[in-house]
């Protein structure tokens, strides 16, 4: 059941939705796509290639094609040379000395990269996506090369079927496309961002933000930045962005002690340790002691073994409003020993849950 304050939040949403008609996002983003697309061609085709040809590649209209050739050699700093082909046709190239160097890559490790290909699946509908996308494609030219070994020769192994990350509960953001196109282009560039974010009463305010990283946390992205008004260090996540605007202010320099580890928190959020931080102490049952000793759910965390067969897992947090809520995810099988408070609140929530699973009388009247 949601609360009033994510009912609130949802009905914002509804009303503040900015949702246009789908398709790919506007913006110096997308130019940079076809930009580089162009620069990508033009290494495939070192006897040049002409206006319609690009025009056909990209599937723009010519004058388009002649504006991406002219933001290659300002934005992408890309020297070109126009030539004539035999037929008299002028043709653009990239100079034999300016031709860009390949990047050597092994089969294995376009195999490791494109095993994470899953993770940026939510993204559909940005160029961001496309762009990864665009990777992607290049990469799996390296992958299907037949290899060597026992298995050499064989076009057919297509391991990047077989090596691959799994999503836990993957999102779709197919539908705010744009809005991700815009921070991310605000955090390469070091621009500010304005948008419409929830506040504390669940109403949409207008905040300007100086975006320091994009985050990917628990299948959501999140930006992490600075909230201009506040002069505070906020995490924003992607869901609740409405209406962002890239500002034409001039860039922003990072604070030279930023750090994205600082605010990396592992299983409990994305926040910075301000103050004492609070020292939990949870056992854990034998059943469960392997699986808890290999992972590691939080930078403070150390474990010991217990007499029981059990491990005893100890964490200084900052916030442990996530704490209670994983510790009962674990049912019977963890039990909180410090400090009192968080014992407490994890004993509520069972009673709680626990009382919703009471008989019902069959005699009583809806």
């Amino acid at each position: 059941m949601a609360d009033a304050k994510t009912v609130k939040i949802r009905a914002s949403l509804a009303i503040a939705s900015t949702k246009g008609q789908p398709g790919r996002p506007r913006g110096k983003l997308t130019q940079l796509q076809k930009v580089t697309r162009l620069q990508q061609l033009l290494v495939q085709y070192p006897k040049g290639i002409t206006i319609d040809e690009i025009a056909g590649h990209l599937q723009v209209d010519p004058r388009s094609a002649r504006r991406y050739v002219k933001a290659l050699r300002s934005e992408l700093r890309t020297d070109l040379e126009p030539v004539t082909d035999g037929d008299g046709a002028k043709r653009w190239r990239i100079p034999d000395v300016d031709v860009p160097r390949r990047v050597a890559m092994r089969r294995t490790q376009a195999y490791a990269l494109l095993a994470a290909r899953p993770l940026f699946a939510g993204m559909r509908g940005s160029t961001v996506y496309e762009e990864i996308a665009l990777a992607s494609e290049s990469l799996l030219g390296i992958a299907r090369r037949p290899g060597r070994g026992p298995n050499g020769g064989l076009r057919g192994a297509d391991l990047e079927q077989r090596f691959r990350y799994v999503s836990f509960a993957p999102k779709d953001y197919s539908e705010r496309g744009e809005d991700l196109d815009n921070l991310f282009q605000a955090v390469a560039d070091l621009r500010p961002i304005a948008f419409l974010y929830p506040s504390a009463s669940a109403a949409f305010e207008r905040v300007t933000v100086q975006p320091y990283a994009l985050l990917l946390y628990k299948e959501s992205i999140y930006a992490l930045g600075l909230d201009v008004a506040l002069q505070r260090v906020r995490t924003f996540e992607l869901d609740f962005v409405r209406d962002s605007r890239l500002l034409a202010d001039e860039p922003f320099e990072l604070p030279p002690d930023f750090s994205v580890d600082d605010y990396a928190q592992g299983q409990f959020g994305l926040w910075r340790l301000d103050g004492v931080p609070v020292a939990a102490v949870i056992d854990f049952d034998p059943t469960i002691a392997g699986q808890i000793s290999a992972r590691r759910f939080h930078p403070s965390q150390r474990t010991e073994a217990l007499a029981s067969g059990g491990v005893r897992v100890h964490l200084a947090v900052g916030d442990s409003s996530e704490l209670a809520s994983w510790v009962v995810g674990f049912g019977p099988l963890a039990v909180v020993r410090e400090p009192e408070a968080l014992r407490v609140q994890v004993a509520e929530t069972f009673a709680a849950a626990l009382a919703r699973y009471q008989p019902v009388n069959p005699q009583a009247k809806p």
